[in-house]
């Protein structure tokens, strides 16, 4: 896939731009997809990277292959919204899928370990408390933070989030308090 564009190379395109795009795409035009990868890359390696927490080479792999599926499912596109709505919730499918993935694998560190075992920014070097929130929101365990990035961030209902993540209702209340908590603890330390 293309590198990725920054932002002022996507301003201006509009939702009409991109349907004439993904028709072109469906068709197996390479270039028009490749145009539409680097207008909407950055959203959804964002995406990505807010549920998963990691902003290294796995969120990089899970954006390639975010993109890898709406190549496959460009076919069957029926344009009942928008093409970076579709993105964005092929984007969100694919974090949750490793999600998933993870919490079925074996592993030494359940999510209380995990946490324990991050340390906190140094005060010397902490940036705008934008950037400590988004340092903050990396080390909440990974039920926490995607129920907290779902909910707040993408605005799901508790209901939506449940069924997602194979969880009860209460659950994914219980997680988004406890992300809360826990944002509020790291943010103090932060500061």
């Amino acid at each position: 896939m293309p590198t990725p564009t920054t932002e002022s190379d996507t301003a201006g395109y509009d939702a009409g731009e991109d349907a004439v795009l993904v028709r072109r795409a469906a068709a197996a035009d390479v270039a028009a997809f490749e145009l539409l990868y680097r207008r909407h890359h950055r959203r959804v390696h964002g995406v990505i990277v807010r549920l998963v927490g990691h902003a290294g080479a796995r969120a990089e792999d899970l954006t390639q292959e975010a993109f890898v599926r709406a190549w496959q499912a460009l076919p069957s596109f029926r344009f009942e919204s928008a093409v970076s709505t579709w993105l964005h919730r092929l984007a969100v499918n694919t974090a949750l899928m490793e999600l998933r993935a993870r919490r079925s694998r074996p592993q030494a560190d359940d999510d209380e370990d995990a946490l324990d075992g991050l340390s906190t920014p140094d005060t010397a070097g902490r940036a705008v408390l934008g950037r400590d929130l988004e340092r903050a929101v990396a080390t909440l365990p990974p039920r926490a933070r995607a129920v907290l990035v779902l909910h707040d961030v993408e605005g799901w209902k508790h209901e939506e989030i449940a069924e997602e993540l194979g969880m009860a209702v209460g659950s994914s209340k219980a997680q988004l308090h406890r992300a809360r908590g826990l944002l509020r603890t790291r943010i103090g330390e932060a500061a």
